[in-house]
C-alpha cells in the first residue's frame, strides 16, 4: 500500500463541505479508497476521514467537560479553538462539515483559519437534491423544498434531547452555497456532482492535486471504481450503513444526476427555480430563459 501525499506531512484541516446529499459521502468514499490504495473497495463503515465538524464528541473531548449545559452561542465560540486545537496536534484531518460558512458571535470564522487549509465544496443541482433530502429526512418532497427555502434553517435544532449532533445552522441552499464559494480568504475546490458523474477522472483528479496528495493514474482509476453507486450501495444492502437515518428505509438512494425529471411534478420545479434560480444559473444549472439544462 502506497502512502498518502505531502498532506502526512503537514497539519492543518480540509474541510469536506456540502449542503446534505449533495455527493458529500461519495467524495469522502473516494479519498478513502484513495489514500488506502488497496485491491478492494474500503468498507463504508469505517470511512474514518475525521469526524464531522457538528461532532459533540469532538468538543467535548477537546474542551474536557461536558458541553451539554452551555447556550448555542457558548459552544459555537468554541468550536473555532477545538478546531484550531486539533489541527495543531494531528497530521491534516479531512472532516465532513454541513454547516454554512459563517462569522461566530465572536467575530471569528467557524471554521478557524489557522486551522483550516483548505475546503472541497460539493454542490448539487438542487432539483436532484430536493427528492434525494426528502429521502434521507422520512418527509415529503414538498416539506424538503421548504426546509431548502427556509432562511433559518438549522440540523440538530431541538433541546428536547440532548444529541450527539451540535447544532448546525443551514439558512437556505442558495445561502449555504454562496457562504461558501464566497468566502473570503478561502482556499477553496469548488465540485459539481453532475461533473463527478460525467468527468471522474478529471473532477477527482482535481481533488487529488487540491490536497496535495501524491498523484497515480492507476490508484485514481482504482478509487474512483471503488466508489461507485453500485459498490456502496451493495455494501449497504449486505452490512448496513451506520451513518443512515433511522427514519430513511437506505442512505444510497438512487445515486443519478438527473433524476428529478421523474421524480418532481411540474410545481415543484417551479417552486426550487422561483427560489433558488440566482444560484442554479451562476452554476449551469439553468440556461439564460431560466430552463433547467
Amino acid at each position: 500500500m502506497q502512502t498518502p501525499g505531502n498532506t502526512a506531512e503537514m497539519s492543518g484541516i480540509f474541510w469536506l463541505a456540502s449542503y446534505p446529499k449533495s455527493g458529500n459521502t461519495w467524495l469522502r468514499t473516494f479519498l478513502m479508497n484513495y489514500r488506502r490504495d488497496e485491491g478492494q473497495p474500503c468498507d463504508i463503515n469505517e470511512l474514518n476521514t475525521g469526524m464531522i465538524a457538528s461532532s459533540r464528541i469532538w468538543v467535548d473531548d477537546v474542551c474536557g467537560f461536558d458541553t451539554a449545559d452551555l447556550r448555542q452561542d457558548e459552544i459555537e465560540n468554541l468550536r473555532p479553538e477545538v478546531y484550531r486545537w486539533t489541527s495543531t496536534e494531528a497530521e491534516t484531518g479531512f472532516h465532513k462539515i454541513h454547516d454554512a460558512y459563517r462569522i461566530t458571535v465572536s467575530g471569528r470564522p467557524l471554521v478557524d483559519d489557522v486551522a483550516t487549509r483548505g475546503a472541497i465544496y460539493v454542490i448539487r443541482n438542487p432539483l436532484d437534491v430536493a427528492p434525494s433530502y426528502a429521502n434521507h429526512r422520512g418527509c415529503s418532497i414538498d416539506d424538503a423544498i421548504s426546509h431548502m427555502a427556509n432562511p433559518d434553517y438549522a440540523l440538530a435544532r431541538s433541546d428536547r434531547a440532548l444529541s450527539d449532533q451540535l447544532l448546525q445552522f443551514m439558512g437556505t441552499w442558495s445561502h449555504h452555497v454562496t457562504s461558501w464559494v464566497d468566502a473570503p480568504d478561502l482556499n477553496l475546490l469548488t465540485l459539481r456532482y453532475e461533473d463527478m458523474h460525467a468527468d471522474p477522472v478529471g473532477t477527482f483528479g482535481k481533488v487529488v492535486r487540491f490536497l496535495d496528495m501524491e498523484q497515480d493514474e492507476e490508484r485514481l482509476g482504482r478509487a474512483i471504481a471503488f466508489s461507485q453507486f453500485e459498490v456502496v450501495a451493495a455494501q449497504e444492502a449486505q452490512s448496513g450503513f451506520r451513518e443512515r437515518p433511522a427514519r430513511a428505509e437506505r442512505f444510497f438512494r438512487k445515486g443519478q444526476a438527473g433524476d428529478w425529471r421523474t421524480s418532481l411534478n411540474e410545481g415543484q420545479v417551479s417552486r426550487i427555480i422561483r427560489d433558488h434560480g440566482t444560484v442554479m444559473q451562476r452554476f449551469g444549472y439553468l440556461d439564460q430563459t431560466g430552463k433547467p439544462v
